[in-house]
Parts: C-alpha cells; structure tokens; sequence
C-alpha cells in the first residue's frame, strides 16, 4: 500500500511516517519501481508500535534506542525492559501529579463556600489594603 492509505489505515500523517523512516523509528521502507513507498504490514505494525510509544510520552531517542536493541541481533531483553520500566516510572510520576491537581480541585469545589469563599474574600481585602496604599502615596 502507498503513503496515504497507510496513513489513514493508522491514523499517523503522511509527514509522520515520513519523519519516523527518516529518524530510524521505523525500518526503510521499501519502493515500487516508480519510487513510491511500499507499505507492508510489517512497517504498519512498526508505525502503530512508535506512535503508542510516542503517546506513552517516550523521548524519540529513547525510543531510537529501543528499537536499536529490539533489531540487533543479540539479546537485549534487559536492556529494552529497563527503558519500558523508566518510560511507565515517568508516565506514573505524571498520573500522581495530574492526580494530585484532581485532587485539590475536587477539595476546592468541595468545600467552596467554606474555604474558597472566605479565601477569595481575604484576597480581595489585601487587594484593597494594597490600592490604598498606593492611593495614600500618590
């Protein structure tokens, strides 16, 4: 198949697949006799593997890394396990924040009228105490 109806077959852009052969993500592609690329499955399943790498938030060099270890002919199992564990580690790290922020809205909206009114009625007395300040300098 050609550029394009890989590109809708995977939802990854024309350019994207462009980019992932340029940048050695995903292997040569071969071409027709005209030059055009030849998409196969192989190179699908490729493209489909960078972009949920990709979405998992792995750096393009960590993941030029891991397919470095997964092509080579020796067995770098450890090796490509150990970029995986550092990936989801900072995948988990993200969450926990994402979570904790989650968290705290749901406290404000909670407790609105107990706590974040009366704190937003603080700010605006400082606010107040503030312009009267700069009032009296004037």
């Amino acid at each position: 198949m050609n550029i394009k109806e890989a590109s809708q077959k995977t939802g990854v852009s024309s350019a994207a697949i462009r980019y992932y052969e340029k940048e050695s993500l995903i292997p040569a592609i071969d071409r027709t006799e005209v030059g055009n690329r030849d998409i196969d499955e192989r190179i699908l399943r490729r493209i489909r593997f960078v972009t949920q790498m990709r979405n998992a938030g792995m750096s393009i060099e960590s993941l030029r890394r891991y397919i470095e270890l997964f092509d080579a002919q020796e067995d770098n199992t450890n090796e490509q396990k150990a970029i995986l564990q550092e990936q989801l580690a900072v995948m988990e790290e993200k969450r926990d924040d994402l979570q904790a922020a989650i968290d705290h809205l749901n406290f404000k909206l909670a407790h609105f009228y107990d706590h974040m009114a009366s704190t937003e009625a603080e700010l605006r007395a400082l606010e107040r105490e503030h312009q009267d300040k700069l009032n009296d300098k004037m």
